[in-house]
């Protein structure tokens, strides 16, 4: 969901800078697909590479990060967790408006200046990314954050609530960080006057005084509107002003999470979700599947998993899945088919999250980066609890079809063939990452960048089903959400190396160790807890923030890493559905326009199911780690 915005007319010079940033920030995507395909064709025929690609590339992700933030921003798109206050009570949603901008603005601008400290201080004039010196992709930081900053001035309604908010949000950003001030201002001039002095003494002893009562007030905030990039680094920025840590370390986890060797796959494989999903390759999937299974009972249903799978493991959203697919599945299963709308609404909603757990899922990739779990074996843990879910919903779709006595579509060899050949292209894909990344061919990142080039020659270049103009759009609406995912990685890093740096952690799995004696009642507690935490928050932050106090309790109850990670991800993947908060029924209300106590009605079976499901997953490490094990 998305924090409110009013968007004004533009200036032209605002327009410029527009077309700017879409500049940038879509050359950064194609450059990412670029400079991997380039190495796999040097190192195939050449036997050499690129000097320097691997820290070219990473920092292009950084470019990618924070330009794709701005236009988050500039759209209104950032996720949070409550997208809006109603219609009525228009006064209330004003001032809620102009509260929730405060707060971005403020939290938006500390960052900045702890960025920009960053920026002259963590890094010399002689460290170079290839050419370039470093601190020239480091300033992205925060000049970003100080565009979305003045973006947020947009959430109060009025002029003159706008210019408010933007000034005083300035003001008391600047000093909530003014050690970060103070770092740069030294770098100006050594010397700096005595009031400015006195300045520091105040803000030593009166921020972590009031460190925690700013802390309840931004948490709380999030359930009003507040981007949840700003609650967690705002978090992370008063935790560490309270304890007098530095506050660079929120910028610099950033900018390590972000310049990891593994990241640039998630912005790849979602663009290759997104190219899939502006052409005509979802049609030619149902086409296929209901070609192919619409003889059995339960065959459209059997098409929708299968479809629903496909492109959440490459978008790496289950919500994009529903928005993207969910008109021309409600039309296959509902308009043109026999199935009632309810269940229609309901399976669409409850198997958007089937392909979290399937390669090359993002959620998988950012769980084995944060884990240090091998990726490869990670993926291989998934296939079969992934399964496993996607049957279970299949076996509904019989039980019901066969129950309503639903007319079955005569096999047709000829049309399921035809099917076959007209999807071709799209059936392979998978097959051509499985093969290129599993046998070792191509490293995560160039496997999607591969990903990448082969739906444009596909769906581009031979099928034409989009113009070559078109691409920038098609890329700018994959930006928007990977600019949200990114940041919100950033941030959650700071606040997680916090966690960690308070040895959180340990603290908990003492605890867990003195209290909890059973491996069974751990795993229902971290089925309970993980529950909670994919109804409130989306996946990404949420692995981000609570893998790292997961991941030592699964030590210390014997639990294997893979087996973890699989408990994990369909923990969380179910929390998307799970009534009131789920964050994919808000999607779906939106989608087909359902209200929310009618759309709990038409989950709540497929909930029951699949809590069944992850249960099984959870209490049988067999299925999470028969693969991974036969592997090895």
């Amino acid at each position: 969901m998305s924090s409110p915005h009013v968007l004004l007319p533009e200036h032209p010079l605002g327009r410029g800078f527009r077309v700017l940033e879409n500049g940038v920030a879509v050359a950064a995507l194609f450059l990412l697909a670029a400079f991997p395909l380039l190495e796999i064709l040097l190192r195939t025929v050449f036997a050499t590479g690129i000097l320097g690609q691997s820290a070219y590339l990473v920092h292009l992700v950084l470019v990618l990060a924070f330009v794709g933030g701005m236009i988050t921003a500039r759209e209104g798109r950032h996720l949070s967790i409550s997208g809006g206050y109603g219609t009525r009570r228009s006064r209330v949603r004003t001032v809620l408006n102009d509260v929730t901008g405060f707060i971005s603005v403020t939290i938006a601008v500390a960052l900045a200046w702890s960025a920009l400290s960053l920026a002259v201080v963590g890094f010399t004039a002689g460290q170079m990314v290839g050419i370039v010196p470093t601190r020239v992709f480091v300033a992205v930081i925060p000049i970003g954050l100080l565009v979305m900053a003045l973006r947020f001035t947009r959430s109060a309604t009025l002029k003159p609530a706008q210019v408010a908010v933007g000034v005083s949000g300035f003001l008391i950003g600047s000093f909530l960080a003014l050690p970060a001030v103070a770092n740069v201002a030294y770098m100006i001039a050594p010397q700096l006057p005595a009031w400015f002095e006195g300045l520091l003494d105040i803000w030593y002893r009166a921020v972590p005084r009031i460190a925690i009562p700013l802390l309840v007030i931004i948490v709380a905030s999030a359930f009003l509107g507040t981007p949840l990039f700003i609650v967690l680094s705002g978090a992370a920025l008063l935790l560490f002003a309270r304890v007098g840590g530095a506050l660079e370390v929120i910028p610099n986890e950033a900018y390590n999470v972000l310049t990891d060797s593994t990241i640039p796959a998630i912005p790849l494989f979602t663009f290759t979700g997104y190219i899939l999903s502006e052409s005509k390759a979802g049609e030619r999937l149902v086409d296929l599947f209901r070609a192919w299974f619409g003889w059995l009972p339960g065959g459209l249903v059997i098409a929708t998993v299968l479809v629903s799978a496909f492109f959440t493991s490459f978008t790496g959203a289950s919500g994009v899945t529903i928005l993207a697919l969910g008109g021309l599945l409600y039309y296959v299963l509902y308009t043109r088919g026999e199935h009632t709308e309810g269940f229609t609404v309901g399976l669409l909603t409850s198997t958007s999250n089937v392909g979290l757990l399937f390669p090359p899922s993002l959620a998988i990739i950012i769980y084995g980066t944060i884990a240090q779990v091998n990726i490869f074996h990670m993926f291989l843990a998934g296939i079969v609890p992934g399964t496993l879910i996607a049957l279970a919903f299949i076996a509904i779709g019989v039980v019901v079809s066969i129950r309503r006595g639903n007319t079955r579509r005569p096999f047709e060899p000829r049309e399921a063939m035809s099917a076959l050949t007209s999807a071709m292209s799209e059936i392979m894909l998978p097959v051509v990452i499985v093969v290129a990344f599993f046998s070792g061919l191509t490293t995560l990142v160039e496997t999607a960048a591969l990903a990448v080039a082969y739906v444009l020659v596909v769906e581009v270049a031979a099928r034409r089903e989009i113009p070559l103009g078109r691409l920038p759009e098609v890329a700018l609406k994959c930006i928007t959400i990977v600019g949200g995912v990114l940041i919100i990685l950033g941030a959650a890093r700071g606040l997680s190396f916090y966690i960690v740096d308070a040895q959180v952690p340990v603290i908990l799995r003492d605890w867990m160790r003195d209290h909890v004696t059973s491996r069974f009642v751990f795993l229902l507690i971290l089925n309970g807890a993980l529950l909670l935490t994919g109804c409130l928050m989306d996946i990404f932050s949420a692995i981000l923030i609570v893998a790292p106090l997961v991941v030592p309790l699964g030590e210390l109850f014997g639990i294997a890493p893979v087996h973890l990670g699989a408990i994990f991800i369909a923990n969380l993947g179910l929390g998307f559905i799970t009534p009131p908060v789920g964050l994919d029924l808000f999607l779906s209300s939106y989608r087909f326009n359902e209200s929310m106590p009618r759309l709990y009605r038409f989950v709540l079976p497929f909930f029951a199911v699949e809590l069944a499901v992850v249960l099984l997953i959870t209490y049988v490490p067999f299925f999470s780690e028969f693969l991974p094990r036969l592997v090895q």
